[in-house]
Order: structure tokens, then sequence, then C-alpha cells
């Protein structure tokens, strides 16, 4: 047994390889250092961030120009609007007691997309004993299919109802706050529409907004990422059923954004 074998060990930290896909960012970090805390061997694969260029065309040809460059316009606003709400984000950093700061001692393996050869190839020789995503690519059917082990996700946001991209902020919207929540999932060929293996709900702040609903549903989603991981360690992942309609939400276009904003205080 290796020396940091052993000291995992006596950290408590359960033996079970975990690999975590991600293209990065403060959020998926609370997770992989949650993970890192618990489980005594998780590397991170991490992806190159998608192009805007390609996220449009993408967009374009399902929704169309105007609506796609109306979410891009969003977007870039949300980045924008981080820097005025980070008193909030730090907030709730101390709240859940998490930390998206990378760590160094986690080792990183670079790639630029999961769905390449090489990331599959690099993916299997770490003989993971369960894959977890978290705001990556979406894998195509081939990728997921050379993955030897379960792959699980974690979606901010209450799936069947509130799939895709702003689960919290669309729930909102619509007057469903008891569906402002996340999802830890298996992953199919579907967009979250894998089975739902645990789900955790919140209730956020008068001064939360798009800009933080995100980290409030990570930073308070740990643990059933904990939970789900070790149910698969164990060979015992049980999915549940979720009664409800089952919708793909997608970023809304900048004057939808600012109307819900001006005339519902929803940002």
């Amino acid at each position: 047994m290796t020396e940091i074998a052993s000291q995992d060990q006596a950290a408590g930290k359960r033996a079970g390889r975990i690999v975590v896909v991600t293209a990065g960012g403060e959020n998926p970090w609370i997770m992989i250092n949650a993970l890192a805390a618990r489980f005594a061997d998780v590397t991170v694969i991490g992806e190159q961030p998608e192009s805007k260029g390609l996220f449009l065309r993408r967009r374009a040809r399902k929704l169309g120009w105007m609506t796609a460059l109306g979410q891009l316009a969003t977007m870039i606003a949300s980045r924008f609007g981080k820097r005025f709400t980070r008193k909030r984000a730090e907030e709730i950093i101390a709240t859940y007691k998490v930390s998206g700061t990378p760590d160094p001692s986690i080792p990183v393996k670079p790639v630029a997309s999961i769905n390449d050869a090489e990331a599959v190839r690099q993916l299997r020789a770490l003989e993971p004993d369960v894959v977890f995503l978290i705001s990556c690519r979406m894998l195509k059917a081939a990728t997921l299919a050379a993955i030897p082990c379960p792959v699980i996700n974690f979606h901010a946001g209450i799936n069947p109802a509130y799939r895709g991209l702003m689960g919290g902020y669309w729930a909102l919207v619509n007057g469903d706050a008891g569906n402002f929540g996340a999802t830890v999932h298996l992953v199919d060929a579907g967009v979250d529409t894998g089975g739902v293996l645990y789900q955790s709900r919140q209730k956020p702040a008068p001064e939360d907004t798009m800009h933080t609903f995100p980290l409030l549903q990570t930073a308070a989603s740990t643990g059933i990422a904990i939970a789900a991981i070790e149910d698969a360690l164990a060979g015992n992942l049980r999915t549940v059923d979720v009664a409800g309609p089952s919708r793909q939400w997608f970023h809304p276009p900048i004057w939808t954004w600012v109307w819900n904003g001006l005339t519902r205080r929803i940002w």
C-alpha cells in the first residue's frame, strides 16, 4: 500500500476510481473538490470550452438565427454581470462550506473534446469505476458506448420538467419555485433524459439571479452527487420515477431575460 493510499484511508476516503469530465469553471470545481474529499482516486478530464461560433451555428440550426443571437447576447451579459454578484456568490460558498478553487493535487488531463478518439482512449486507460459529467459536451452515442462503467451527470435543474439549460431560472419564470433544484442522473443518448438517481431542491434568496442560480444549485447538491457515486461503486444504482412533463430548455434570449427582470424581478 502506498503512502498516499494510506493517508487517504486514514482520512476516511472511500476507494474507487472516479473520472470527472468537465469544461471547467468554478461550479464544476466545487463538485470536483467535494468528490475528492470523499473518494481516494479522482482524476479530471478537462475539455476545451466550446467556441461561441460553434455554439451559435448549432443553436441557429435548431432555433433560428434570431433566437440564437438573442441567447448569445444573454450569455455575454451573464458573464459580464457575474462581477456584480460576487458578494452573493461568496455567501453561498460560505454557507455550504465549499470551494471552487482548482486543487493542484487533483490530476487534470486536457483534451479538445471528450468525443475525440484520443480523449476516449485516455478515459479508458484510466480504468474508471464511475465517470461523472458536469458542464461538458453531450456525449455522442459512440463515446458513451465505449465507456465500460456507469456514467452519471450532474444537471442544474429538476428533470424531466427542466432538462437542458437554466433549469432554476425557468422554474422561477414558470411560477414553479418548488422545482428549483438539481438532478443527478444516468446518462443516455438524450438531453438529460437518463434515469433520475437523486434530486435536491433549494430556495433562492431575493438577491439571487441567473448569475448565482447554478452556483447555489451546485453548492447545495454535492451530497447527492456523492451518494450516487457511492451507489455506483457498490453496484447499487437505483433510478426513481419522477412524474410530470418533459421539456428541454435553453438560455433565454436577451429580450426575454430583460422583460422578466424588469416586470417580475427574475434576473
